[in-house]
């Protein structure tokens, strides 16, 4: 069985995945369980404005709140107010923002319940250094961090030790008033105290950790600042501690979900689909290559079956050595296009499923069986601009950039590798 278009069919994957962890699609049931009479919304996220819309849509209460956003994504809300703020390097505007929410935590009443919106960025918008910790020296630390590679857990276990809002501290505020917080996953295993670095539950990771993972970095911090860590100053709330005890939590969506739901587009469109794995991490370049490596096993097994897709999603991380322009996504389907070098029969596509690839503004990339040879009339080396971390540049070379604008919402990374057995002809 052919499929009409490859490319079309891919983008419906993605279109149907995105929509599976829209606010106003996963969260409606959990608002509409809510029996307090009054609530005060706390948020910070790529989806806090939508997810704050939603609960305002849904909620028949009275609603107070605040929620902070990455620029670009506002959306009006009526009684809860938005701000917008920088990401992924946090700016004055988050400091503002977190001053407010956490000032506003302290003051909610007994009888009326905290409903914490998060959701992936939330770490970077909801921005308050620890007592001590200079906002330059955070956002240094933080911005390195980024560039070298380190994954997500090893970044948010920095961020919680040197904020005073994040791993468990909120909740600290927001104590002996209960707490819902409903989150928006893009965590690869959804660990909550990881999931926006964890404002209302308990954090395992210590002082210890921080300085270990600075010093794998080689990145160097003011002499105050190590010690505090050292002395265990800006040690976060550990489980047991009473304050966590009113608070519970609920992850709405995540990247099992919209997987699920893209292999179901897949299979009312007469594609077999297999869902590999909701949690990819590790190097975009290895990640890719084990991609290559898995699909090329599938068709050996299944070289006379019909059209068939596979999907993952996760998070990779890309250690940046040059100066090109790119993130994770286009830079896998970079290195997806020349592990399967002009083979025919072989469609993919790479995105954030935020709309937001790294720090440009596509959500992603296609590949198709002549993108290699559709950069060579061009005369673009391919290998050139992978190795020098420029992958957007090239895919906007051959216009085959993904570009969505903010989804709101962030269930991670998205990736559907389409195969169809029949128009493989070259052996793999």
């Amino acid at each position: 069985m052919a499929v009409g278009s490859p490319k079309i069919l891919l983008e419906n994957l993605f279109r149907a995945a995105v929509q599976s962890g829209s606010p106003e699609h996963c969260l409606p049931e959990h608002i509409h369980s809510i029996t307090h009479e009054r609530i005060h919304v706390i948020g910070a996220g790529k989806a806090a404005a939508s997810m704050a819309k939603t609960v305002e849509n849904h909620y028949g209460g009275e609603i107070s709140g605040t929620v902070v956003t990455r620029y670009g994504h506002l959306v009006a809300c009526e009684r809860i107010q938005v701000i917008e703020a920088a990401h992924p390097i946090p700016d004055e505007a988050g400091i503002q923002a977190a001053q407010q929410i956490f000032a506003s935590a302290s003051a909610i009443e007994p009888h009326t319940l905290a409903v914490c919106l998060i959701s992936g960025g939330a770490s970077a918008l909801l921005s308050l250094p620890h007592e001590g910790v200079e906002f330059k020296t955070k956002q240094q630390i933080i911005r390195k961090l980024l560039l070298c590679g380190a994954s997500i857990h090893e970044i948010n276990c920095v961020r919680k030790h040197l904020s005073a809002i994040k791993g468990g501290r909120l909740m600290k505020r927001i104590y002996p008033a209960s707490a819902l917080s409903l989150c928006i996953s893009d965590v690869a295993g959804n660990d909550p105290s990881v999931i926006g670095s964890g404002p209302t539950v308990a954090d395992s990771t210590t002082c210890s950790e921080v300085l270990e993972i600075l010093t794998r970095f080689d990145i160097k911090i003011p002499p105050t600042v190590e010690k505090l860590l050292h002395s265990n100053d800006l040690e976060t709330p550990k489980s047991g501690d009473p304050i966590f005890k009113n608070n519970s939590l609920r992850i709405v969506a995540d990247a099992a979900t919209s997987l699920s739901a893209a292999a179901t587009e897949a299979r009312n469109a007469g594609v077999d689909a297999l869902v590999w794995s909701d949690s990819i991490q590790g190097d975009t370049n290895d990640a890719a290559k084990a991609h290559a490596d898995f699909v090329r096993k599938l068709i050996r097994r299944r070289q006379n079956s019909k059209p068939f897709v596979v999907l993952s999603g996760g998070e990779t991380t890309v250690h940046v050595k040059n100066k090109g322009k790119g993130g994770p996504n286009t830079q896998f389907a970079l290195a997806l296009a020349l592990a399967f070098k002009n083979l025919d029969g072989i469609y993919a596509i790479a995105c954030d499923t935020d709309g937001i690839d790294g720090t440009q503004d596509n959500a992603g990339a296609l590949v198709h069986p002549d993108t290699i040879k559709t950069a060579q009339s061009k005369s673009l080396d391919a290998h050139a601009f992978i190795e020098n971390n420029d992958s957007f540049s090239f895919f906007e070379a051959i216009a085959d950039l993904v570009t969505t604008g903010p989804t709101l919402t962030n269930v991670n990374d998205f990736r559907a590798i389409y195969v169809d057995p029949a128009q493989i002809s070259e052996p793999l």
